[in-house]
């Protein structure tokens, strides 16, 4: 991890809701795996006295990685970036996704939050011919996914968290990966293991994963601002996240 700068060299509005903007970076970060994140700021005078934020950074994921020096993000079209804008940026935080060496199916499900910090994953596994369904909840059915790629199912759940043919989707799936809004993530990670719990008799290990999109103040580890409690044990979003298994994770 070290502290780069970047800036923007495009923007592509891909939906009503979103932008990506290509970011012009440091080489080292153009090997991010799915599931790292960069903490980024930006380094305009103006804009820090305007905005000026306790935690100084934003968690950002990229969704696609395109060259060795462009990473690609996803952010509100409500907020406005310009060309050529400046960033400093301490990355990469994190660790990448860990999945079964015999992976065929996986499940992602956004709660509450678009499925940007999931994004990543997708080209590699469709590359190895893995089938992905995404299935969007809450606040995340108003996204808009026609930009992804066509090969991935793309559901919306009900009122009730519920979608069609949803215990045969859990069913094939060889892994589940619930990224959930901020805000209650213990909450909403209760109301997925509910689901899976009505129907599965027993969920393994390292087969549902949580991830989490706090925003981190340091990055490192030194604060421990960012601790979640496991069974047994505390671990650190920054530093052994952002995803954890969640029939590890203490959610009450």
């Amino acid at each position: 991890m070290k502290e780069t700068q970047a800036y923007i060299e495009r923007i592509m509005r891909v939906n009503r809701g979103h932008q990506r903007l290509a970011l012009a970076v440091d080489h080292s970060l153009s090997s991010m795996l799915a599931g790292q994140a960069m903490l980024v700021r930006r380094i305009d005078k103006d804009y820090e006295a305007e905005h000026w934020d306790p935690y100084l950074r934003e968690l950002w994921f990229p969704v696609e990685i395109q060259a060795s020096n462009i990473v690609i993000v996803e952010r509100p079209a409500r907020t406005h970036y310009l060309p050529g804008q400046l960033f400093s940026i301490i990355g990469p935080v994190g660790k990448p996704y860990r999945f079964r060496q015999k992976l065929r199916n996986i499940l992602l499900i956004a709660y509450n939050t678009t499925p940007a910090a999931l994004l990543l994953m997708v080209p590699p596994l469709l590359a190895k011919q893995v089938s992905i369904t995404l299935v969007l909840m809450g606040s995340a059915k108003q996204y808009e996914s026609n930009h992804l790629p066509e090969e991935v199912e793309v559901l919306q759940a009900d009122d009730n968290l519920t979608w069609p043919d949803m215990v045969m989707t859990l069913g094939w799936a060889d892994q589940v990966f619930v990224l959930v809004g901020q805000g209650d993530e213990a909450g909403y990670f209760s109301d997925i293991m509910q689901l899976m719990r009505e129907r599965h008799s027993d969920i393994p290990a390292n087969y549902v994963f949580g991830v989490v999109e706090r925003d981190l103040p340091c990055g490192v580890g030194a604060c421990h601002a960012c601790v979640l409690n496991l069974r047994g044990a505390q671990k650190l979003q920054c530093t052994d996240g952002p995803a954890f298994d969640l029939t590890e994770l203490r959610l009450n």
